[in-house]
């Protein structure tokens, strides 16, 4: 630990090839070139038309985080799609949660539950 905090710090002699490791890069890229297992995907819902493609990609096991400021204006369709979305939620047994003032949903697919303690601030 000591030799690290003076290399770290300048105080030691110039390191030599043994102090590195050399890694093998083409094993991690096998590991990580199969598809995901879920993605988070990003959505925006301006009317009530919208809602289905989210539905689909929470159905299909993934994390959906939707824009819906622009639905604030119409109160009625802002009210539908959140209901919407929450019964999507209850269906697959995951979670929901508003972010932002409103202004964004994250939908999680199952066995993903989102924490309501925030971190800092």
């Amino acid at each position: 630990m000591v030799k690290i905090i003076d290399t770290l710090l300048g105080k030691s002699a110039s390191s030599s090839d043994d102090d590195y490791m050399e890694l093998d890069l083409a094993s991690y890229e096998e590991h990580g070139s199969g598809s995901p297992a879920l993605l988070v995907k990003i959505a925006t819902i301006t009317d009530l038309k919208d809602t289905p493609r989210v539905k689909d990609e929470v159905y299909s096991g993934n994390i959906v985080i939707v824009d819906i400021s622009r639905l604030k204006m119409d109160k009625i369709s802002y009210e539908r799609v959140l209901k919407d979305l929450k019964e999507v939620a209850k269906d697959v047994n995951g979670d929901i949660i508003g972010l932002g003032d409103q202004r964004y949903v994250v939908l999680t697919p199952m066995s993903v539950k989102i924490s309501r303690d925030k971190i800092g601030g």
